[in-house]
């Protein structure tokens, strides 16, 4: 569905100005993954080595692909939704090659080129972006198509999300760690990206699809990727379920702040 929804989102009239900001938030979107990887190096001291690993991926690695993008298309529309599926693309490059970096040996270039060139979402990116500047009309009956299950993401996105909450009990989301990753992860970092928007005079719909993406919960791949290579399975579920909880509550205070 959210291959369909980012195809849709690019059936809108081309101009120099959507140009512009496309490649505004795409720098910004690299300036951000770069920014997180630095920090993630010196905001947590003394952490349990395994813990410090999986905090280091979840921190440049957030869920604004699956859950970011929905969301930045229910406030911003269509026009946030195409920012946000070009804003995810460093994101990707960073999650199959620096993140990999916490756990293991990076993947050759080959390797790293064939994961990201490959993904269905940057696949659609690619597609859609074509389909803009050439204003290519799609068949009605497979644009259709495409608007339908493009219609059904935004549920499926929050279905998944109350699937991963119940996984977990309550009770064992509270500790020091958690919490912590999750102050850097929902507000801390966000607040940053809003400021350094703001110092750069950036235009309001660029500012609110970066920040609201920049402070989406841990990427559902840090517990996957913990679990594949044994760095502490349960406490990186642990920190994708309680980001994901608290960002029920910190992601509508953003857009409330935003829009």
């Amino acid at each position: 569905t959210l291959p369909a929804s980012i195809l849709k989102a690019f059936q809108i009239e081309f101009s120099m100005d959507i140009l512009k900001s496309c490649i505004v938030i795409f720098v910004l979107a690299i300036v951000i993954q770069i920014f997180s990887w630095a920090v993630g190096f010196v905001l947590y001291p003394g952490f349990d080595p395994k813990h410090k690993k999986v905090l280091q991926y979840a921190t440049i690695c957030s869920n604004a692909g699956i859950l970011g993008n929905p969301i930045a298309e229910g406030i911003f529309g269509q026009m946030g939704m195409m920012y946000a599926s070009i804003y995810v693309i460093p994101q990707r490059i960073f999650m199959w090659s620096v993140g990999l970096t916490y756990f293991t040996e990076a993947p050759d270039k080959k390797t790293l080129f064939k994961k990201v060139a490959t993904h269905p979402c940057i696949l659609s990116v690619f597609i859609g972006f074509f389909l803009m500047v050439t204003q290519i009309q799609l068949p009605e009956v497979l644009n259709v198509t495409i608007k339908n299950i493009a219609g059904a993401n935004t549920f499926l996105a929050m279905a998944l999300v109350g699937v991963i909450l119940s996984r977990v009990k309550m009770k064992e989301l509270v500790d020091r760690d958690t919490i912590y990753y999750a102050f850097i992860r929902l507000v801390f970092i966000p607040l940053l990206v809003y400021v350094g928007c703001k110092l750069a005079g950036l235009d309001d719909l660029v500012t609110g699809v970066s920040v609201v993406l920049a402070a989406m919960p841990a990427a559902s791949t840090t517990a996957i990727i913990a679990s594949k290579y044994k760095k502490d399975e349960k406490f990186a579920t642990r920190c994708v379920v309680s980001s994901t909880l608290l960002s029920l509550v910190t992601v509508p205070v953003w857009c409330l702040f935003l829009v």
